[in-house]
């Protein structure tokens, strides 16, 4: 609880950049009525996987962005990626993310049987 409301009144502070007593009081008020999801442990490491991938993604989007910049990528596909069992939406938004954030793949369509149809474009030898 107390983890929560420490999150809660730093994203407040954050958002309105004042120190004052009024702020701080409507903040705590704020923090105290919003209500509070239950997640749970499996979900929340699914969550910090997923996170520790996009960080990871960001020097790979730079290196494929150069990738297609020096080498020109001549043929594209579309190709069904299998999504990880399980998952809650935000988390296969994530994923989407995740897969559309680099240069070279896209998210076309998520099936509801736990596809991903991405497209993406591959450098090939003529």
């Amino acid at each position: 609880m107390i983890g929560h409301l420490i999150f809660r009144l730093t994203l407040w502070f954050l958002l309105t950049a004042n120190g004052s007593v009024e702020n701080i009081i409507i903040g705590i008020v704020i923090a105290l009525l919003l209500p509070r999801t239950y997640t749970a442990p499996e979900r929340l490491k699914d969550f910090l996987q997923v996170l520790g991938k996009i960080l990871l993604a960001i020097p790979q989007a730079y290196i494929e962005a150069f990738e297609i910049l020096l080498r020109p990528h001549n043929h594209e596909d579309v190709i069904l990626e299998r999504v990880p069992s399980k998952r809650s939406p935000r988390l296969i938004f994530l994923d989407v993310f995740l897969i559309t954030f680099t240069p070279k793949t896209i998210v076309l369509k998520y099936n509801e049987e736990g596809w991903y149809e991405v497209h993406r474009v591959i450098r090939r030898k003529n």
